[in-house]
């Protein structure tokens, strides 16, 4: 049995036991707050979470940054020869740029393998998942590839919001649409389709009642869900 090795970008928002758990190498994206430059490094944090949002509820300025191709040939380098096979799942190609840089470096290795989940957060943490899981059977480098794209279109991803003023902030909604959802009390369900976010749905009223709401929708009359990651 060929001995495969899955790589991935800090998107895929899986915990440090996760990772460790399953053997994974994550390469961490970067982000700017205020002007400094931070990794997103799930082992080694140079902040928390609590101290992360807590920066941009006080109005703190964020863009982020994606792993590049030098990186990239450097990560793919160290692993090309320990194993027969590499594969490196990236948040959308459509969310970010680092599909592209991943997909030029990856032009000077035989044995790499880099796959777009369409998808991001916990729809891309789902990829990697079923990337360790097949990579267990997996006939060959390319199958494995292959049976990943497939997969990719069946993963769906959604939430529920209740404060558009951060959507706002991040250019994927308008002052005056977050008005007006204000004043209606509407909550927005985002989905990501095609690898795109967009509104599915908008509810309306409380948030607990939406989110209730939000997920019978979601299930209800399903019989096609896969359980086996619960």
């Amino acid at each position: 049995m060929r001995d495969y090795v899955i790589l991935t970008d800090s998107c895929c928002d899986l915990t440090a036991e996760e990772i460790t758990e399953l053997g994974l190498t994550v390469l961490p994206l970067t982000y700017t707050l205020d002007g400094v430059n931070h990794k997103n490094d799930v082992f080694h944090p140079e902040m928390t979470n609590q101290e992360f949002f807590q920066k941009i509820r006080e109005g703190a300025d964020c863009s982020t940054s994606a792993v590049s191709v030098g990186e990239y040939q450097e990560h793919f380098t160290k692993y090309t020869g320990e194993y027969d096979g590499v594969v490196h799942i990236c948040i959308s190609s459509d969310f970010s740029s680092t599909y592209r840089h991943a997909c030029i470096a990856a032009e000077d290795f035989e044995n790499v393998r880099v796959v777009d989940s369409r998808n991001l957060s916990t729809g891309q943490g789902l990829v990697v998942l079923k990337a360790c899981e097949l990579a267990k059977t997996a006939a060959s480098l390319d199958e494995l590839k292959r049976e990943l794209d497939d997969f990719t279109s069946r993963v769906e991803a959604s939430f529920l919001v209740d404060r558009l003023d951060y959507l706002v902030r991040g250019g994927r909604c308008s002052s005056a649409a977050a008005l007006g959802a204000n004043l209606l009390n509407l909550k927005p369900c985002i989905e990501v389709k095609d690898g795109k976010m967009g509104v599915a749905k908008k509810y309306r009223g409380k948030y607990a009642k939406c989110l209730a709401n939000y997920v019978k929708d979601r299930l209800d009359g399903r019989d096609d869900l896969d359980d086996g990651f619960l």
